[in-house]
């Protein structure tokens, strides 16, 4: 017993040894929450929603010092559903982020699965973060959001200034084109401002590349913080969209009331837009925990099908042309 006993303390004391050696960390975030879904085509429902505000997730990230101003670093991050603990994107062991990278002065280079700039760029301007049931992808396009088989280069900041550039193999046989992924965004970040001007292309078919470009700011002056966006979205095979975002975000104690107004014009005949307006507040009981509430609603033109999902749910679809709607409250973790 005491020989086991010993054993174990030096096995976790050489583990406890490389871990500091390599600068590992484990990190995440645990959200759940009940839900009220209604205006979807199979009724009303309500549910333990996993997700809500922000994905629940696993990390692993590591760093290590090679010297003259050089690091080698990873990041591996497996996305789950609290509410079942099954994996999401489709089941992938590390499906939110897995790459790895270095970093010097002359900026990052990482390989692996990514997510896109458009997606980080947006969730940088929207209140809600991409997440509750107000997020603004609801209607607006983050192209595939995460990305297999990248490489990406950021380059160091400057007075606030950054820039991220993206390539992403097709690797079909026969096309190396198909499904490949060109992205970029140019990023400010200084004082009370955040701005930045994102693209994303992606060949989805041999015919048809699906192309988006956002700009986007918010100011913070103060009192609140006010959000813009403006968004294109176009294909090959006739889809032709304009999306706007507006809203604010307001400190109110502990917490942070946050609203968006995000409107999808579709400028085809396909009568595919819709507009939503959504409403949240957020209640911080320590640096690393905090209860949540959010509402939001869709009308949609008369052949669009958006639904009010949040940071994981896909919502409940309406039939076409009808509304939808979801209340939700929940709690975040983050460790």
């Amino acid at each position: 017993m005491k020989a086991s006993l010993v054993a174990g303390l030096l096995l976790a004391s050489a583990t406890g040894a490389a871990l500091a050696q390599s600068g590992i960390t484990v990190y995440g975030i645990l959200d759940a929450g009940i839900a009220r879904e209604t205006g979807g085509a199979d009724g009303a429902v309500t549910k333990l929603a996993t997700g809500v505000q922000s994905g629940s997730r696993l990390g692993f990230k590591g760093e290590e010092d090679l010297g003259n101003g050089m690091s080698a670093h990873f990041v591996l991050v497996n996305g789950l559903d609290l509410d079942t603990g099954k994996a999401r994107q489709n089941g992938a062991l590390f499906g939110r982020d897995a790459y790895i990278g270095l970093t010097s002065s002359a900026g990052t280079v990482n390989l692996g699965r990514q997510c896109n700039p458009i997606f980080i760029a947006l969730d940088g301007i929207d209140p809600f973060e991409t997440g509750f049931t107000g997020a603004s992808t609801n209607l607006m396009s983050i192209g595939t959001a995460r990305t297999n088989n990248t490489v990406s280069y950021v380059t160091p900041k400057l007075n606030g200034l950054s820039a991220t550039v993206m390539y992403g193999f097709g690797e079909h046989a026969g096309d190396s084109t198909l499904g490949r992924t060109i992205a970029f965004s140019i990023d400010y970040a200084a004082g009370p401002w955040v701005g930045t001007l994102a693209y994303d292309s992606l060949k989805a078919t041999s015919f048809n590349t699906m192309k988006e470009v956002l700009l986007g700011a918010s100011y913070n002056f103060g009192p609140a913080t006010v959000h813009a966006a403006f968004e294109t979205e176009k294909d090959d095979i006739g889809s032709d969209f304009r999306d706007f975002l507006l809203g604010a975000s307001v400190p109110l104690g502990q917490g942070k009331l946050l609203a968006s107004y995000v409107k999808k014009q579709d400028r085809s005949a396909a009568q595919r837009g819709g507009r939503q307006l959504a409403v949240g507040y957020t209640y911080a009981l320590s640096k690393r925990t905090n209860l949540y509430s959010s509402f939001g609603t869709i009308r949609n033109d008369l052949a669009a099908t958006n639904m009010v999902g949040d940071a994981s749910s896909g919502g409940s679809a309406p039939a076409a042309g009808n509304g939808s709607r979801a209340l939700a409250v929940g709690i975040r973790h983050k460790f």
